[in-house]
């Protein structure tokens, strides 16, 4: 499995950003601009969580495995591939949302003195910051899921993702 990669994400903010915030002109031009629903950053915010949890619950797994306590849980290495896709799923549409309210959200800037706008731009700067949680959170879960480098077997750069 390839590794998430912080400038794929981060080109992929920077993309949607550009193109929301010229949306959000061109929108506005006609008269009007698409709202920022309040449950966008509460979505991201709670997909970050569960990732997290699942990060922290599988890490304490892992060291329970590794450190051979008697009656530990193991993990199941297709559970851990699957989590490991969602949270690079999540990662990628966290950035893709990301972006499109950041660039939303700069738009808003220019008109804060008017009170709707202004709850809208706020709406959109905490959809960013969650979506960058959930972006934090599918790196640490993908490293936790990292196995350890084979040198015995597969030599350097054997190193994969679980």
């Amino acid at each position: 499995m390839r590794e998430l990669r912080i400038r794929v994400l981060a080109g992929v903010f920077a993309v949607a950003a550009v193109l929301a915030w010229a949306g959000a002109r061109l929108w506005s031009s006609l008269g009007t601009l698409p709202s920022v629903p309040l449950a966008a950053p509460i979505v991201l915010a709670l997909i970050a969580a569960v990732l997290l949890a699942t990060a922290l619950s599988l890490r304490s797994r892992l060291r329970a495995q590794r450190e051979r306590r008697p009656g530990a849980k193991g993990v199941d290495p297709l559970m851990a591939a699957r989590a490991v896709v969602f949270g690079q799923a999540s990662a990628l549409v966290a950035a893709l949302v990301a972006g499109m309210y950041g660039g939303t959200g700069v738009f808003l800037l220019e008109s804060l003195d008017i009170p709707a706008r202004r709850d809208q731009a706020i709406y959109a700067g905490f959809s960013v910051l969650a979506g960058i949680a959930v972006i934090a959170a599918a790196i640490f879960l993908e490293r936790v899921c990292k196995l350890p480098e084979d040198d015995e077997n597969g030599g350097p750069g054997a190193a994969s993702t679980a």
